[in-house]
């Protein structure tokens, strides 16, 4: 079997995991219920004025790892700060007439692999990526000039619209979009993922309409991709092989307790997997050593349960030999 190589695999896919999970622990301030965590970070600390004083701010998770802070003012100036888990790419918002992407107008930032800021405006002309147009759009912008950085593993988008007038507030789509490559020469890259909410911002409350995305519980179910795959890769299937390595004088018994702790341990390992995939779909993180280090342990462990089903009978020719 390929006990040696598959314990290595195991070793180095927990490893990955738990590097991963410590990292996003750091992060993960929000909860599915509100978000209490990162909504109560100090902006002043890495943010400019007036994003880092926003009078009567609401502070509220919208999709995944997003989180949207905004201040009205009388004149209808909102001042908005749209927080995401940041790894790689670029991270979006816009603003639509409908609920569509088409001939929207979207703020985008990212932080260049040079590890330079940039934000600019897109108008949504089409749904490929040369329809995408830099510079361009209907958004009521400031004369704030937009900012963009990264705190930690958070990413922050920072502008101001002024809004002619207070129906506009009422119900606003919102677009809300991320890719994990960056943009070339400011064009924008295949979007990962995205969705569409709708926002009351005149009375500061979310307004689900029937295109809505309702805030996922996604840190209850990374934490459950967590214990499965440490509890299947870092215990059940390590344990298994170290039955069949030592107690081999216990003969049959050794065998039996190696083949349930097997296959016990594979199907743990395919839950985690497959939690995995739907968490990799919704959020938004870029780890290609740990998901491919994964998908090996993975292979291997399919290749170890598809031995035994072609192993040899014990009284078998082919086996004596």
């Amino acid at each position: 079997m390929l006990t040696s190589a598959l314990l290595t695999l195991l070793v180095l896919a927990s490893w990955q995991l738990i590097t991963v999970m410590a990292a996003e622990e750091n992060n993960s301030g929000v909860n599915a219920a509100g978000g209490g965590g990162l909504c109560s970070i100090d902006l002043s600390t890495f943010l400019p004025l007036p994003y880092s004083n926003m009078p009567n701010m609401i502070c509220k998770p919208v999709w995944n790892t997003f989180l949207l802070r905004y201040s009205r003012a009388k004149d209808d100036t909102m001042t908005i700060v749209l927080s995401a888990t940041y790894t790689s790419g670029w991270v979006g918002i816009g603003f639509s007439k409908d609920g569509m992407m088409l001939n929207s107008s979207a703020m985008v930032g990212w932080i260049s692999e040079n590890g330079f800021s940039r934000i600019k405006q897109y108008f949504l002309a089409g749904f490929t990526p040369s329809e995408i147009k830099p510079d361009k759009g209907e958004l009521p912008l400031t004369n704030v000039p937009p900012f963009v950085t990264v705190n930690g593993a958070t990413i922050y988008l920072a502008f101001q619209l002024n809004f002619a007038t207070s129906s506009s507030l009422s119900r606003q789509a919102i677009l809300l979009a991320f890719g994990s490559r960056y943009p070339l020469h400011h064009r924008l890259t295949l979007h990962n993922d995205k969705t569409v909410i709708y926002m009351d911002f005149s009375a500061g409350k979310e307004d689900s309409g029937p295109v809505s995305t309702v805030p996922s519980n996604i840190f209850n179910t990374r934490k459950t991709h967590g214990v499965l795959a440490l509890l299947g890769w870092g215990l059940v299937l390590p344990v298994g092989a170290i039955v069949a390595r030592y107690l081999r004088h216990m003969d049959p018994l050794w065998y039996y307790f190696h083949v349930v702790l097997q296959f016990t341990g594979f199907l743990i390992v395919v839950a985690a997997v497959a939690v995995g995939r739907l968490l990799y779909g919704r959020l938004h993180a870029n780890v290609p050593a740990h998901r491919g280090i994964g998908f090996f342990a993975l292979a291997l462990s399919i290749l170890q349960v598809l031995a035994f089903f072609v192993r040899p009978h014990m009284d078998s020719k082919n086996r004596r030999e």
